[in-house]
């Protein structure tokens, strides 16, 4: 979709966590032996042409506030459809739905112990860093300059780590009784970290707090 930034590229994919907005299927694959690469698709909400699908009296812009992000498969079924079966309005409450559901994923989780709370957030940890491993600017397929590991890389920031990042905040912020002084400094550091670095994906700043590996040796695995 050659008219849209890169900024609203970012915060289509980011919100939406690399998942369809009707099906919520992962849109971001890996194939041993054939490479990585993502099924995502970028569909209009108000058409883009006149004549196409969903078009009002105007046309609707490559903005992210008109995007909405698909499974190819759902894609083709909103265009494909006879006129009306997919108002303009049905598929905004499809996009608000799912990227809210997103944005509050485990605020109401309550643990009844820290070593509860530790064990889901490590999890998250994991993930994340195994991501960062794997397709990094420090990790080996990252040098392969003939790869599009730089392209999955930029994907797996917004589909798996800025969601993570999110969902552990939010649980941390649902159980911070079960956290000690320290620990609550130490998670304090964490979120400065995680909402710098996720603003940064969306406009890029001079600096941001470093993830902090205390945060990490207190709430990831040993």
């Amino acid at each position: 979709m050659a008219g849209t930034s890169e900024k609203d590229i970012k915060l289509l994919w980011g919100r939406a966590a690399g998942r369809c907005s009707y099906c919520q299927c992962d849109l971001t694959h890996i194939m041993d032996g054939l490479g990585n690469y993502h099924v995502g698709e970028m569909a209009h909400v108000i058409g883009k042409k006149k004549g196409a699908a969903r078009t009002t009296e105007g046309t609707g812009p490559d903005t992210y506030d008109n995007l909405i992000l698909l499974c190819p498969t759902h894609h083709r079924m909103i265009d494909k459809a006879p006129e009306g079966a997919y108002p303009n309005e049905m598929l905004f409450q499809w996009k608000e739905k799912h990227e809210s559901s997103v944005a509050n994923a485990f605020k109401k989780a309550v643990f009844d112990s820290v070593e509860q709370l530790k064990e889901e957030i490590a999890l998250m940890l994991y993930e994340n860093n195994k991501c960062f491993t794997h397709y990094g600017p420090y990790s080996e397929a990252a040098k392969d300059m003939g790869s599009n590991t730089q392209e999955l890389w930029e994907l797996k920031k917004l589909s798996v780590m800025v969601p993570n990042n999110r969902k552990i905040i939010n649980v941390i912020e649902g159980n911070m009784g079960l956290l000690s002084a320290r620990q609550k400094r130490l998670y304090i550091d964490f979120r400065d970290h995680a909402e710098a670095w996720e603003y940064n994906q969306y406009n890029r700043l001079d600096t941001y707090p470093l993830f902090p590996e205390e945060f990490q040796k207190e709430f990831g695995y040993e």
